[in-house]
Parts: C-alpha cells; sequence; structure tokens
C-alpha cells in the first residue's frame, strides 16, 4: 500500500476523535487550566524531591522533571507510584513505569526538538516532519542510555549496542504513536496556535501510555532493568521499605 494512501486511510480511520479533540485542545482556557496544572506538578515534584527525596541520583531527578514537564498531573502520579524512595515494595509494573520514563524524558525530549524544527521552524511537509522528528527521538533516546553507561567505564560501542537493543522497540511503539497523533491533530498548526502546542503535549503522554506495555514486557523477560529501585536509596527508603515488610 502506498505511503499517501496509508496517511489518507489513517486519517479516515480517526477521524472522529480529531473531530472530537481538536476543538478542546484549541482551546486557550483549557491551555491555561493545563499550563497552571503542570506548574503546580513541577513545584510538588521539585518540593517532594528536595525534602524527602534527596536520595534519587541526579538522572533521576532530571528524568522525573521532564516526564512531568511533558505529562503534568499525570507524569507526576507516575513519579509517586514508581519512583520515590517511600514505596512499599517495588514491582515488574514499577519497574516498567521507571523504565518508560527514563525512555520518555529523551525521547520525548527529542520529539519537541524535531517538531520545532521541522514543523514550526522549517515548515516542511508532513513526511519530512514525521521522519526528521523520529530522528531526533531516537537521537535523544539513545544518548541518554549511552552516556551513563559511558561514564561507568562502558566503550561506545558496547553502549550503543546495548541502547540499539534494549531501547529501539520501546522508543518505535512510542514515537509511532505520539507522532503520528500529533501530526493527525496538529500537522497544519502553526507555532503560535493552541492546537500546535496542546496537541504536542497530549501526544507525548499517548506515547508513554503506548510504550508501557512494551517496557513491562522487556523489564520481566531481563532485557532491561527498569532502572533501580528508589526504596533502595537513602535512610528514609530503607526505614520505610523494612516497615512495610514487617507489617506484611
Amino acid at each position: 500500500m502506498p505511503i499517501q494512501q496509508l496517511v489518507t486511510q489513517l486519517e479516515h480511520t480517526f477521524a472522529p476523535a480529531r473531530q472530537l479533540l481538536t476543538p478542546i485542545l484549541s482551546s486557550p482556557a483549557v491551555m491555561g487550566v493545563w499550563a497552571l496544572l503542570v506548574v503546580a506538578s513541577v513545584g510538588t515534584l521539585w518540593w517532594d524531591v528536595r525534602n524527602r527525596n534527596q536520595a534519587l541520583p541526579s538522572m533521576m531527578k532530571g528524568v522525573w522533571t521532564l516526564v512531568v514537564l511533558y505529562s503534568g498531573p499525570f507524569g507526576l502520579a507516575i513519579y509517586w507510584y514508581s519512583g520515590r524512595t517511600q514505596i512499599s515494595h517495588d514491582s515488574v509494573w514499577r519497574r516498567g513505569l521507571r523504565s518508560t520514563a527514563h525512555c520518555y524524558s529523551g525521547c520525548g525530549a527529542g520529539e519537541v526538538v524535531g517538531i520545532l524544527t521541522a514543523q514550526a521552524i522549517l515548515g516542511l511537509a508532513i513526511g519530512w516532519v514525521a521522519a526528521i522528528t523520529f530522528g531526533f527521538a531516537y537521537l535523544f533516546g539513545y544518548a541518554l542510555t549511552v552516556g551513563p553507561l559511558m561514564q561507568e567505564g562502558v566503550a561506545f560501542w558496547e553502549s550503543m549496542k546495548d541502547a540499539l537493543y534494549s531501547e529501539t522497540p520501546s522508543i518505535t511503539i512510542m514515537e509511532i504513536v505520539a507522532i503520528g497523533a500529533d501530526l493527525l491533530l496538529a500537522a497544519s498548526a502553526h507555532v503560535t496556535d493552541v492546537l500546535f502546542w496542546m496537541a504536542l503535549a497530549f501526544s507525548l503522554s499517548l506515547g508513554f501510555v503506548a510504550a508501557f506495555p512494551i517496557n513491562v514486557v522487556l523489564v520481566n523477560f531481563g532485557v532491561k532493568e527498569g532502572m533501580k529501585n528508589p526504596a533502595e536509596m537513602g535512610d528514609d527508603g530503607r526505614s520505610t521499605r523494612s516497615q512495610a515488610q514487617a507489617g506484611d
């Protein structure tokens, strides 16, 4: 099936969703409320990290900041459930959420840069916007894995091999859904339009939801580690975990 025919078919299939969501995501009032929720969520995250979760690694503090910036209260809820040292116990679901958050932070940054560059600045056709945004998402996503591994002394090519093996499925699913949703909703929107920014925020969260199941599978089968258990970090985390285990 030709690419253009496939795109046309997908647009027809998802037309009802676009008709429902476009007026909502184009509303300045909705954008204002969302902005307030994001600011409040980031403020809550930083307060919690500073006062109760200083033991978290610097990288994960940055990861959670980006996750909450992208997804507001949805991102904060994910952090609260899976990323704090106060979690009662770890599980494959929490590990899957942390793994998805790690991927999401890098890929989300790449998607934002790609969309701004290809669509808002260069004004390219939809195919080029998708290709360039995919490229930036992969670049940023792999970099967030390769960089820390190299800091631990792993050789570049070994780090790249690990990133390609462990991150490609998650990045691919995440970006197919996120970029597809964004272009479906706002392919013709300008950077000054409310729809441009709200569709981007909405599509990023859809990408997280889509990538979560594949990350759970990858963690469950040992392809990905799922990031370190935060309950094992710091005195508060160990104390909380011990109390929870004693009460079981």
